[in-house]
């Protein structure tokens, strides 16, 4: 006892006491923590198995998604499927959402370090509002560490939503890789098929004068319309596959332009198109209205039908211009 000479034997006892107690305490916390986790886990696993996309409430989502302790990350869609919301682009993605999160539940590396899970609009408002979210479909992951950063948020307007570009995005965030199985689709098969039965049908009834596949309208024809496809960005749509327009879920407006000059909607694809189709047969009846002879008053019609549609073209061209560059076209 020669070492605790001077030291309150009392004062000794009690601070032994008192560590004692911490480390319990600490232990102790420490076993809630973990029992919590599993808890956690062992409901999201559940949810899970009944259906591929978990959906949640506003108290689902801070419970699972946002209060710690987690070690998983999640994949949360905030969207607007009420058929009130008219958000035609909202059902559009949560197909490609589907896909996605069917192939990462029946894949042979599903584990439960990755969660799909849904929040519509008319089930947790509250967690838009928390989120400052104005717009939906969104798609955000929250890490299984940490609060989600910038790059977390995945850039539809840009991207498009197909379940390719999701998974390329999931295994940047989440170094989980996820093939995507798609059900089979035979609508193009048949449609070819119906085609080519179309045409044999045709040169068949026909077989006795093909004098019309030497028509140089018709192929004429069949090439613009070829090209009107490609100029106005059908490729880009069919890589990217971005919405067809989008709906603000606050006011209800519809934007068929999109705002930025990275990126376009389906529709914006098919006004190109028309503008395109208005600009060629305007040039074309304006030079009908030059190079014919037939009666004056039938030609003057004609050019100016013809000038109505390249007037028509610019006119809306020039408005196009406004929408994606706020007044500066070459900026």
């Amino acid at each position: 006892m020669a070492v605790f000479k001077g030291f309150p034997l009392n004062l000794l006892f009690a601070s032994i006491l008192l560590i004692l107690l911490l480390c319990i305490q600490s232990g102790g916390g420490q076993k809630k923590k973990e029992n919590m986790l599993a808890e956690k886990v062992e409901q999201m696993m559940e949810w899970s198995s009944r259906r591929s996309v978990i959906r949640m409430n506003g108290d689902k989502f801070r419970r699972f998604v946002k209060a710690p302790p987690r070690n998983y990350s999640v994949i949360v869609m905030f969207t607007a499927l009420q058929p009130q919301r008219q958000c035609s682009v909202c059902r559009q993605a949560n197909e490609e959402y589907q896909v996605l999160a069917n192939s990462w539940r029946y894949s042979s590396a599903f584990s439960n370090k990755l969660f799909f899970t849904v929040v519509d609009y008319d089930e947790g408002a509250d967690v838009f509002q928390q989120l400052n979210m104005n717009s939906a479909p969104t798609f955000m992951h929250f890490p299984a560490k940490g609060k989600p950063k910038r790059a977390d948020t995945f850039d539809l307007q840009r991207i498009g939503f197909a379940s390719e570009q999701l998974a390329k995005w999931i295994a940047d965030r989440t170094d989980v890789q996820i093939r995507v199985f798609r059900p089979p689709n035979y609508s193009g098969t048949i449609a070819l098929a119906l085609l080519v039965s179309l045409v044999g049908g045709l040169l068949y009834l026909r077989r006795n004068n093909l004098e019309f596949i030497y028509n140089k309208t018709g192929w004429a024809m069949a090439a613009l319309c070829v090209v009107f496809a490609m100029t106005s960005g059908q490729m880009w749509n069919h890589i990217r596959g971005p919405p067809y327009a989008h709906k603000n879920p606050q006011n209800g407006q519809v934007s068929y332009i999109h705002g930025s000059s990275q990126a376009q909607f389906v529709a914006e694809s098919h006004i190109i198109l028309l503008l395109n189709a208005a600009i060629t047969m305007g040039m074309v009846l304006l030079n009908e209205a030059a190079t014919s002879k037939g009666d004056v008053g039938k030609r003057r019609i004609i050019c100016l039908v013809g000038l109505g549609l390249v007037v028509f073209f610019f006119s809306f061209l020039l408005s196009i211009f406004r929408s994606k560059y706020h007044g500066y076209p070459y900026r």
